[in-house]
């Protein structure tokens, strides 16, 4: 299933009764509905046209158009064939090596083809621009915020990140109008990580969130919301491919600030890693 049917499925029991019948129906007939006008899809699905409308807006599609182009390009995609594999008992090693290989690789190509360019000049804009970077996560996205905050401490920027709840809150309260602080859970509705943004929103700052596909309380409270693949279920996974996918995603934003700031900031890359060389090998002495 594609990110945007996943993501609609998730939002079934939160729908009102005329947003339930739309999504059903686009459940059901995928297809019809890439090639349905938005007059024919409220006629088949008993939703008005403003009700349409409303519900691609809240999965943060720019209107019926986007979202039927979106659709369009998850369900013609060939890699759609694939299932994510869970954890099963008995597995070899081959298949365990191949099921990862697959997972991850479904995971970042869905990511990609989400990716809003818009929302990630303007997130690569703002954390360029930005004084002081905070990035919040609580476990495997606590992880991943700590990842892109080592990356951005080589180019010299004034990164902060962790998974205490209070030394959280304690950053942002500290953050001024043009940081940003970014906070990273795969659900969107972590209560720290949401609580810390909040803070951070208070204090000015520019609020990047990095959610799963679809509506949810970290996307609707950023001000530049991106998203990865939504695919991934199941509790044995560990959040394998979860975590890849945003990944994926802090090496885009870091690469892309880079990219443009090249002759800046390639010089910072090669400074700490030349001193990292120098005393690394000084203290296995």
């Amino acid at each position: 299933m594609s990110s945007i049917l996943n993501a609609i499925r998730d939002r079934l029991p939160s729908l009102s009764r005329k947003e339930r019948a739309l999504a059903e129906y686009i459940l059901e007939h995928p297809q019809e509905a890439t090639r349905s006008s938005i007059t024919e899809l409220a006629d088949k699905s008993g939703a008005s046209m403003a009700t349409i409308t409303r519900f691609c807006r809240a999965m943060h599609l720019d209107g019926f158009a986007d979202f039927k182009l979106k659709l369009a390009e998850q369900l013609a995609s060939p890699v759609a064939v694939h299932t994510y594999q869970d954890i099963v008992a008995g597995n070899t090693l081959p298949s365990i090596v191949a099921a990862m290989e697959a997972n991850h690789i479904r995971s970042i190509t869905d990511t990609s083809r989400l990716l809003d360019y818009n929302a990630l000049e303007r997130a690569v804009a703002a954390l360029s621009a930005a004084k002081q970077i905070d990035f919040y996560g609580m476990a495997t996205s606590g992880l991943v915020a700590q990842d892109a905050y080592q990356k951005f401490i080589r180019i010299g920027k004034k990164a902060f990140a962790s998974s205490d709840p209070h030394l959280q809150i304690t950053s942002a309260a500290n953050l001024s109008p043009g940081d940003v602080a970014m906070g990273i859970s795969y659900s969107g509705e972590t209560p720290e990580t949401l609580d810390a943004l909040r803070c951070a929103k208070e204090r000015g700052a520019i609020v990047i969130s990095l959610t799963k596909y679809g509506a949810n309380s970290l996307a609707s409270l950023a001000d530049i919301p991106l998203f990865s693949s939504s695919l991934e279920e199941g509790m044995r996974r560990g959040d394998m491919a979860s975590r890849i996918a945003q990944l994926h995603v802090i090496d885009i934003l870091f690469t892309g600030l880079v990219s443009t700031q090249f002759n800046e900031e390639v010089p910072k890359l090669e400074r700490t890693y030349h001193y990292v060389q120098k005393y690394r090998k000084n203290m296995g002495r």
